[in-house]
Order: C-alpha cells, then sequence, then structure tokens
C-alpha cells in the first residue's frame, strides 16, 4: 500500500521520510483545508530530501470558484513545482454550482505536463460525485483523493469503494481522518494507497505579552505515529 502523507512543513517531510512513507503533499495551513507552501519551502524539500513531493496548489481558504486571476497563481505555482523537480501537484476547480469546472480543470491538467495531477477534496463538495467522477476521468487526472464526502474517510468508505470499483485509470486515495485504529479497513477494502498527516500537537509558547501571536501553532507529523501505522498495512 502507497503511503502518502500530509506534510506541512519540512521537518513534517522529513518524518514522513524517515518513517518509510512513500511519497508526500506538501502544504501548509492545514487548519483551513490547506494551503499553497512557500516556494522556498518547496525547494528545500525537492532538493534536500528524497521522497517523492506532490504539492498542494491552493491560493486561499474558502470555496474552489476561483477567478481568472486566481487561476493565473495557480497556473504559476504549478508552473513553479515543475522546475524545481516537484512530481506533481494538487489541485481542484469548481463552478458556483459545486460541480468540476471543466473548462479549467482541463487547462490546468495541460498545464501539468509531465506533473502527476491529483485533483483534491473539492470532490468531497461535489453535488453528484459519481458524474463528478466521470468528468475528472474524461479529462485524465491521475488520482482522487476524497473522504467519501464525509469529514472522515472511515465514514465515507462506501462511497470510495464505489468508486473504486468504477475506475479503470483513475485512482481513489482515501483521506482525513486514517489513523492506526482504522487503517486496516482501507486495505481490508482493497485500495492501493491512503493518505494522512499523522500531526502531533505543538505546546503553545507561553507569553506575557500584551499581543500574542503563539496562539493555534500547527504541529508537526509524527514520525512514530507514521511508522506505526505503515506497519499494520505493509
Amino acid at each position: 500500500m502507497i503511503i502518502e502523507i500530509c506534510a506541512n512543513s519540512f521537518a513534517s517531510a522529513k518524518a514522513a521520510q524517515d518513517a518509510g512513507a512513500h511519497r508526500i503533499e506538501l502544504c501548509t495551513q492545514l487548519s483551513v483545508g490547506g494551503l499553497t507552501p512557500s516556494y522556498g519551502c518547496i525547494e528545500k524539500v525537492v532538493k534536500e530530501l528524497d521522497i517523492a513531493v506532490h504539492v498542494l496548489i491552493r491560493p486561499r481558504a474558502g470555496n474552489f470558484n476561483y477567478t481568472h486571476q486566481e487561476l493565473d497563481i495557480i497556473k504559476r505555482d504549478i508552473a513553479f513545482c515543475q522546475s524545481v523537480g516537484c512530481q506533481g501537484v494538487v489541485c481542484g476547480v469548481l463552478n458556483p454550482h459545486n460541480q468540476v469546472d471543466l473548462q479549467a480543470t482541463k487547462a490546468l491538467v495541460e498545464a501539468s505536463t509531465d506533473l502527476e495531477f491529483t485533483f483534491h477534496r473539492a470532490f468531497d463538495v461535489v453535488v453528484d460525485p459519481f458524474k463528478a467522477f466521470e468528468d475528472l476521468e474524461a479529462l485524465g487526472v491521475t488520482r482522487i483523493l476524497s473522504s467519501g464526502q464525509k469529514p472522515k474517510a472511515i465514514d465515507g468508505i462506501q462511497l470510495l469503494k464505489e468508486l473504486k470499483n468504477k475506475s479503470s485509470t483513475v485512482q481513489i486515495m482515501p483521506g482525513s481522518g486514517i489513523n492506526k485504529t482504522n487503517v486496516v479497513s482501507f486495505k481490508q477494502a482493497g485500495f492501493e494507497m491512503i493518505h494522512f498527516s499523522a500531526l502531533k500537537n505543538t505546546p503553545v509558547v507561553a507569553t506575557t505579552a500584551a499581543v500574542n501571536f503563539s496562539q493555534g501553532v500547527e504541529g508537526s507529523s509524527d514520525l512514530q505515529s507514521i511508522a506505526e501505522i505503515i506497519a499494520l498495512v505493509d
């Protein structure tokens, strides 16, 4: 089973590599569902680590209906990922009716020449997942990252299995809430890959300052937790 770690920093990416994961989805700001990481972070991970790097390309929090200016930013970010040697990108664009934006997604897939293209969890808010699946298959995406339209993938596993059974070319990758208590269920269901973060909370730094910028610091992926989960499905 291929293990993809949702890595929100260089430290998380290194933990994923050291624990034996196969690839990472590099991002930042997981508290809002993930955003595009900095160019500096992307380049450092690609140049200093050996793990396969797929980069989340999401310019802002909120919905997945983007303006022409935002789509231009996404294309520029894809071009940068190509230039530094990433193996893939992770994107998702919907129209105002929560359907796959066919024109925009086609343009992004075409812009991602030689990169794997994962359609991310925007899929989990589409109105018709089976129609969306057919659209994405026709557009030639590599895989779909999904929780089965539930907050946690274990609760959406039935839809995920139905999508997997329909697919001949698109990989279905379950993600969200996968941990050592439920990971075996995905292996038993026949999934070939999973996605999780294994974040370990970072203690809040105490301060007596009137202005405090240390609240809500996001933790990093925990090497031991990743290794324990991998051992269960290896």
